[in-house]
């Protein structure tokens, strides 16, 4: 089953950890991870791709890493587009977050600009993880925030926005918006604690109802685990955070107790893909 508790799933797996190498935890599996992982065992093999770390980058593992992360993201891809369907029957008006709720675009295959941005990241970190270029390669650009007929609210609810390859914005380039946000974060901390780099890509859920808040979130960068770090209202491994928002139909965050948001949430959930 997927875990429901994102508090619970960062601290039983973190990025990296060197108590238990492959080759001699007893935990680690009878056959390949991707062969576990289509068979069902999700969680499991997450654990044991975080409980490697980097070393999952060694020459007898990384293709097994990647398969896993391949197929997570083709899983998700899946649930993103059955979501939007299901909003798009229900009435939801998917829009910007701005006073005018701009009319936009839900969903965005893999376009034009992926090799680009793959070629950015790869370019300016050493070591960029799995489930970034996963996602980049094989789901696209997300973006769910809008107004529910039923659940005006709904915009509160830090629906779910992934944008790595800026589909949203075609006549602006997102990896220049990458660099002057490097830039940035390099001009702040010259000459003291130089914190890790987070690559943004959402707003934070305050900025997604038009609400002025925080920073975006974002994955720490260079990374050189499978599953990376997002930095959203908790930091969690990527894998951890959706499964926690597509439980909760790409709505994660309870705006009430009406019975209409419990009912727009379960109807969005049903039968997802597990990760």
């Amino acid at each position: 089953m997927p875990d429901r508790d994102p508090r619970r799933a960062a601290r039983r797996g973190g990025m990296t950890t060197a108590d238990s190498p492959y080759c001699h935890d007893r935990r680690v599996r009878t056959g390949t991870w991707s062969s576990r992982y289509a068979a069902g065992e999700h969680e499991a093999v997450w654990h044991e791709l975080r409980q490697v770390g980097d070393r999952v980058r060694s020459h007898d593992l990384i293709a097994d890493a990647q398969s896993v992360c391949d197929e997570m993201a083709r899983r998700a891809r899946h649930n993103v587009e059955v979501i939007v369907e299901r909003l798009s029957e229900q009435g939801y008006v998917f829009h910007a977050n701005d006073d005018a709720r701009t009319p936009v675009t839900p969903y965005h295959p893999p376009g034009a600009r992926v090799e680009a941005v793959h070629d950015w990241l790869t370019e300016h970190f050493e070591v960029v993880p799995m489930t970034l270029l996963a996602w980049l390669n094989h789901v696209g650009d997300v973006w769910l925030v809008g107004t529910h007929p039923d659940w005006p609210e709904s915009s509160s609810a830090d629906p779910l926005v992934i944008e790595i390859e800026g589909s949203m914005y075609p006549k602006a380039s997102i990896t220049e918006y990458f660099d002057d946000e490097l830039t940035a974060h390099g001009d702040a901390h010259v000459g003291g604690s130089h914190p890790p780099f987070q690559l943004p890509i959402a707003p934070d859920r305050l900025h997604k109802e038009n609400v002025s808040g925080g920073p975006p979130y974002g994955f720490v960068l260079p990374d050189g685990c499978a599953d990376g770090l997002l930095v959203a209202e908790l930091a969690l491994p990527f894998v951890s955070y959706l499964r926690w928002v597509f439980s909760r139909g790409g709505f994660p965050v309870q705006t009430g107790v009406s019975q209409a948001e419990w009912r727009v949430r379960r109807l969005l959930a049903a039968d997802l893909l597990p990760l």
